[in-house]
């Protein structure tokens, strides 16, 4: 019976799902070709696509609002922007992030029909197995975003003093402020060149200094940086020399790696114990207690 439900909710999954959607978007659209206009159906041009696109892109859009109307308010835009901070890895939206957690579940409920069919397991040992597998699948994408993100705020982290020194001397050298973050996307690569770069994409659009400076810090929420934007913010209200500004706030971004990389060195000692007394030690007790465990033993059965 389970294996039939989970045949039955892979068929849907992958087959029924996509062909309902089909059937909702036909119509027909007239395009110009050497002869003159041509009707071309929507089906046509879909069966012509890749398969990936045909059948994954209507399953992800079919999550989204599925996410949406039966989520909390919300839980679909929270999403999207831990995506953003998380640098939009793979071009990944929220309907695709929501399909990778649910066909995980899919997956996990494939691992546990396996399992059953194979082991024949007592039904409760078979709900704490499932509960556990399915858990950790649908959480499993999750974890993967954090370090995402955690790695990219850290690489930002890193990366600022560098780029705020680069400002400094550029600014101080005479040139504008946007003019110095083009001069640091051109000779940095990273995370926080590349968010240099949309924040310039904004300006050029029509974006104030003061509204892109604010969606950097939203595509972000790197502490330091945020400091860094609410400096430029009053600077630009109160009038304050932004070279002024770029200087201070480069030593303060100094101070704080050097204090960061003294407090990483302060906790290895700590870090090191666990290795040393679980891998190490034992080891070492063995090379030098061995020998005279050996001839204490060999004494002992000589006596007897």
């Amino acid at each position: 019976m389970l294996y039939g439900l989970f045949l039955g909710l892979i068929f849907s999954a992958t087959v029924l799902v996509p062909i309902a959607l089909f059937k909702n978007s036909e119509g027909s659209e007239k395009i110009e070709g050497d002869n003159g206009l041509k009707i071309i159906s929507v089906r046509q041009k879909q069966l012509a696509q890749s398969f990936t696109r045909r059948i994954f892109v209507p399953f992800t859009r079919l999550i989204g609002s599925v996410s949406k109307k039966v989520g909390p308010t919300g839980f679909v835009d929270r999403i999207q922007h831990r995506l953003v901070l998380a640098g939009s890895p793979r071009n990944m939206k929220a309907d695709g992030f929501l399909a990778l957690k649910f066909l995980g579940l899919l997956g996990a409920f494939g691992i546990i029909v396996s399992v059953n069919m194979s082991t024949n397991l007592s039904f409760l040992k078979l709900l704490e197995t499932g509960a556990v597998i399915m858990i950790g699948t649908f959480f499993l994408p999750d974890f993967w975003l954090i370090r995402k993100i955690n790695d990219r705020q850290k690489a930002i982290k890193l990366s600022l003093p560098d780029v705020l020194d680069l400002l400094t001397i550029s600014v101080e050298a005479g040139v504008g402020f946007d003019s110095a973050l083009t001069k640091v996307v051109q000779n940095h690569h990273g995370p926080l060149a590349e968010e240099f770069f949309r924040m310039l994409q904004e300006m050029r659009l029509g974006m104030t200094r003061r509204e892109a400076l604010k969606n950097l810090n939203h595509r972000t929420e790197v502490p330091e940086l945020s400091s860094f934007i609410l400096s430029m913010l009053q600077a630009d209200i109160f009038g304050i020399s932004v070279g002024k500004v770029l200087r201070i706030q480069a030593q303060e971004m100094r101070v704080k790696r050097r204090q960061d990389a003294e407090e990483i060195a302060m906790k290895a000692p700590v870090k090191v114990v666990f290795p040393l007394v679980l891998c190490i030690f034992p080891a070492l007790l063995v090379v030098i207690l061995g020998p005279a465990a050996i001839n204490i033993y060999q004494a002992l059965v000589r006596g007897l």
